[in-house]
């Protein structure tokens, strides 16, 4: 699959070396386009490009920035017409612990209707940067989940494919404006992880029982 990456930071840096592992062929931007060569140099499938010319051939745009970014960053690529566009963002405050959009919309939804050429969908926002890089596998055995909420069924299929590329399962949350419950639940995960103390190497998932 052909991806671009928006953003160099911990969430953009896991997905160029996880995307790049899979074989994925990976086009890197970000504000510092020097951090995004050197990011690029490191792994075999991917390759920097300033904003405008990063879209490329590409199927699938992964916005990795910080929400109140993504919109302008989106609009930087220049004709993303139909293109899919992952979005991984919450809208967190400023000392992350609480949303800043919530209940009768999301940070998926605002995107959405700021750039409603876009097939978009809500994905991988509930995974830390640490659990992404390290990969799927956690030392109990189980395996991490992405989430997927979409409005687009090719933009969700996508998503899974991606996600099971990677190694991770994939879970159907159902539209986009699931992506309502998908932002708190990374709220969660960031509370449990940082404000109590659990550490960056935790994740959600649904445990399915089967009957007996």
């Amino acid at each position: 699959m052909n991806i671009t990456v928006i953003g160099t930071g911990n969430m953009g840096s896991a997905f160029v070396s996880q995307l790049s592992k899979a074989g994925h062929a990976v086009r890197v931007t970000g504000r510092d386009i020097g951090k995004a060569r050197d990011l690029a140099a490191r792994h075999a499938h991917a390759q920097a490009h300033e904003a405008s010319t990063a879209l490329g051939d590409s199927e699938v745009i992964i916005v990795a920035t910080a929400y109140q970014d993504a919109i302008q960053a989106l609009r930087g690529l220049g004709d993303i017409s139909g293109r899919v566009v992952i979005d991984i963002t919450n809208p967190l405050s400023a000392d992350y612990m609480s949303l800043t959009i919530g209940h009768d919309s999301s940070a998926a939804e605002e995107i959405a209707r700021a750039v409603p050429e876009v097939q978009l969908v809500k994905a991988f926002n509930t995974l830390f940067a640490q659990v992404l890089a390290d990969g799927p596998l956690f030392a109990d055995g189980q395996r991490g989940s992405v989430f997927v909420a979409s409005d687009s069924e090719r933009a969700r299929q996508s998503a899974i494919s991606l996600a099971l590329s990677l190694g991770f399962d994939s879970i159907d949350a159902g539209p986009l404006r699931n992506a309502r419950y998908l932002e708190p639940l990374a709220g969660l995960n960031i509370y449990l992880g940082y404000g109590a103390g659990l550490g960056t190497g935790i994740a959600p998932t649904w445990l399915h029982k089967t009957e007996a």
